[in-house]
This record gives structure tokens, sequence and C-alpha cells, in this order.
């Protein structure tokens, strides 16, 4: 690699290896999400303003039940403890940048990655159904109305790794416009259709020790 590079890393369907969002809605939401949830991936609606309906159709004292149906369905992907292990190892700045939200996002990760490594969206729980926050939503240079705005994060990151290779593993619509802006990406599932019908290199994978295999390599499109 011709800089270091830092790692901009999704978490539902690529660090968990179903999305938690939809499962959450199938198992908590009353009818009629599904229609939502196209939108999003159709790019009719914005990110901000789906996931916002979703949870707003829930009742905010169905919290800890949706932590704990989330830390039992979750299942990691393969190979990403051992993927956290070689970003230490290399020095490698590893972020795991969600469109998820906090209150069930930092149970699973953690004793796996470090607090301050997790950006994700915020939740209120002080009326009678869930609000999403959005402490980290787009900058000026965004008109995407991301929610979690994963460009707007890397922007921000720049001025700490300047001159830095940007890495980004993702899945689906979420890490679109965060593909544009990387140096590098892995994708699977949805997220190569877009890489593809945008014309932006990827490398896939399935598991987090084809993603090793391939930075160990240098096995990867830019």
């Amino acid at each position: 690699m011709t800089s270091h590079p830092v790692i901009f890393c999704d978490f539902d369907g690529t660090v968990t290896e179903k999305d938690n969002i939809v499962a959450i809605m199938e198992e908590f939401a009353p009818d009629g999400w599904q229609p939502i949830v196209k939108d999003i991936l159709n790019e009719s609606i914005s990110i901000r303003e789906g996931v916002g309906k979703l949870f707003s159709r829930i009742s905010s004292d169905k919290r800890d039940e949706i932590i704990q149906f989330v830390l039992t369905r979750s299942k990691i992907r393969d190979g990403f403890q051992e993927f956290i292990d070689f970003t230490k190892k290399e020095n490698i700045p590893l972020y795991i940048v969600s469109g998820g939200i906090d209150f069930f996002v930092h149970p699973v990760l953690e004793n796996k990655i470090e607090a301050e490594q997790i950006i994700c969206n915020g939740s209120d729980f002080s009326k009678e159904f869930i609000e999403i926050t959005w402490p980290n939503a787009c900058d000026d240079k965004c008109t995407n109305d991301c929610g979690c705005c994963k460009p707007s994060v890397i922007r921000r990151l720049e001025q700490k790794y300047p001159h830095s290779q940007k890495i980004v593993i993702g899945d689906s619509i979420t890490d679109l416009q965060a593909s544009k802006r990387a140096d590098v990406v892995f994708a699977r599932d949805y997220l190569i259709e877009k890489c593809e019908e945008n014309s932006i290199p990827y490398t896939p994978f399935e598991t987090f020790f084809d993603v090793i295999h391939a930075l160990e390599k240098k096995e990867v499109r830019s």
C-alpha cells in the first residue's frame, strides 16, 4: 500500500451476518414497515427519514427487550475478531461506522472494540415511541440526508489521518456514498450491485478472513 490505511467498516450485515434493523422490524414493528425499507433501498426517501420512521413505530418500553433480542440472534461474521487483531498488529486505525443505533450496536461490540471506535446513530426513549437522534449528521458537503453520514465521518477523520488510504467495508445502500470517497472498497451483497452501477472498483468478500488475506497480499482493487 502506498500510504497508511484507515478502515471504515459497516456494522449491520457486515460485522453481523444479518441486518439487525430489519430483524428488529420483523419482531417488534406493526405491519407496514416493509414499504419503508423498500423506499430506503431504492433511494426514494433518505436513510435518515426512513430509519427515523421505522423506529418511530416501536414503543419505547421495548428497549431492553430489543437489546436482548439483538444480543441473542446476532451472529458475528467469521474472522471479525481475527480482523480486529490484525488491525492492532498492523497499527491500522479501525472505525465501525454504522447506520445502526447505539442502544444495540454498543452491546454487540462490547469487549470486542473500544467505544470511541464506534460511530453510529443515537436514541431517545423519553417519549412513547423510540426517537432516533443523529449525532453524526451530514456536514455542509453532503446533501443526501444520510442519518449517520459516512462520507462526513470520513472527511472529519481525514483531518486526524491526512494522506491516509481510506478503506471502506460494507454491504448495502448505507455504504454507497462512503464507497465513492474510498481508495479501496470491500463489498458484499447489495453494495456489490451499487458499486457496479456506479463504476466503483471493489473487492468482494464473504468473511473477514477474506479481507485479511487481501490486505496481507495487497490483492485489492483500487
